[in-house]
């Protein structure tokens, strides 16, 4: 298979351990199973992400804060997403929203979303990145390109997105060589429309393209609706087979 032309070195070894990435579900009113459910022990969770309102919105939401109060206390990181909108953005919105997130929430770190992959966006969301270093210094980067950016940008990232989209696409996926200059812990995988039947599957290429945070869901983007925004069919398997290593 194509996914297997560029197998990180080393990506078989039981040390690297798998866990979730959740990027993030419909507001704690709409998705209630989904929030308390998080928080349960045994969960392999990386982090989770918290999006108020397309950002952090106007003002303090008491159930987002409840949510992830509720998360920070089960030991679970929570991530603001910060959306750049490929470079449209101005830095000015970004860091006010930012603000807002540690302010309101007291945030872990960020996901920002829809971030620039190429050479030419670096300089930019290296001064955001180095902003929110500043005013958050132990905060959690992870840049979410959804496809390999250019190698540049993982010097200045914890982890950085390099798949976000179908199943139909991620089984026949490739991943840059480029990558096996840095462990698996660094990269994570988002992806939509995995039946039920390949989730092993799934899970194996995640783990021969050497990415360990990883979300895998049955569901596909709807007009309204985007497919991460409640729990996949199959949740309470994949959390007791990462949990467990049966992926390993």
């Amino acid at each position: 298979m194509p996914y297997l032309t560029s197998t990180r070195p080393g990506t078989a070894s039981t040390d690297v351990r798998t866990g979730l990435g959740v990027p993030g579900f419909a507001h704690p009113l709409l998705a209630p199973a989904e929030w308390n459910g998080l928080g349960r022990p045994g969960t392999p969770l990386h982090w989770v992400v918290l999006d108020v309102a397309d950002g952090p919105g106007v003002q303090p939401d008491p159930d987002c804060l409840a949510a992830a109060g509720r998360l920070r206390n089960a030991a679970v990181r929570v991530l603001g997403r910060l959306d750049l909108a490929h470079g449209l953005r101005s830095f000015g919105e970004v860091i006010s929203e930012a603000h807002r997130y540690l302010d309101w929430y007291q945030v872990d770190g960020f996901l920002l979303d829809r971030c620039p992959a190429d050479r030419a966006a670096l300089p930019e969301v290296r001064r955001t990145v180095g902003t929110l270093r500043v005013i958050h210094e132990d905060a959690h980067i992870v840049l979410g390109h959804g496809t390999h950016p250019h190698r540049a940008y993982a010097e200045y990232a914890d982890q950085l997105v390099t798949f976000s989209g179908a199943w139909s696409d991620y089984r026949w996926s490739q991943v840059a060589e480029w990558t096996a200059d840095h462990p698996p812990e660094r990269f994570c995988h988002f992806v939509h429309g995995v039946p039920g039947p390949h989730l092993d599957e799934a899970l194996r290429i995640a783990r021969w393209q050497g990415a360990a945070t990883i979300y895998f869901t049955d569901h596909l983007p709807g007009l309204l609706t985007g497919p991460w925004e409640s729990l996949p069919g199959y949740w309470d398997d994949i959390v007791s087979r990462i949990g467990t290593g049966v992926s390993e």
